[in-house]
């Protein structure tokens, strides 16, 4: 039996998502694509709708992107997450068609468009890619 306080992790190892974990886990960000017309095809699924091909890849992606949307979660819903945790939607730099989830913890500033990098946290046995807002470069680096 479980602590009721343990995050939820996903199923790292199935075998239409199990490349994205293997690829967090090494420190990298990837998306599935169609081998034959390199069509993302997120969320991964049997063939691609664009071509119908039943081969696919792993391809590895910056981890970079754009905040496409949030919003602030206030009511509890499990003990592993206490109140407020801010789940964002990060549309990939590198794959406009995909985007991504992470949380931030608490009632961060942001901004839709604003840059988002990603890194990556562990979670039990999983490796889970997680974003945060991207450093701003400071007034000597420009």
């Amino acid at each position: 039996m479980t602590d009721q306080n343990t995050p939820l992790v996903p199923v790292i190892d199935d075998v239409d998502t199990g490349g994205f974990f293997a690829a967090a886990a090494r420190g990298e960000l990837a998306i599935r694509v169609c081998s034959e017309c390199r069509a993302d095809l997120h969320l991964p699924r049997e063939n691609c709708p664009r071509c119908g091909a039943f081969s696919q890849e792993w391809r590895t992606v910056a981890g970079a992107g754009t905040l496409y949307s949030w919003t602030v979660v206030e009511h509890q819903v499990h003990p592993a997450y206490p109140v407020p945790y801010t789940v964002v939607l990060v549309e990939l730099d590198d794959a406009k068609d995909v985007r991504l989830l992470g949380r931030l913890d608490g009632r961060p500033s942001l901004e839709i468009g604003q840059p988002m990098q990603a890194w990556f946290e562990q979670v039990g046995d999983a490796t889970l890619p997680q974003w945060r807002p991207a450093a701003e470069p400071s007034e000597e680096n420009v």
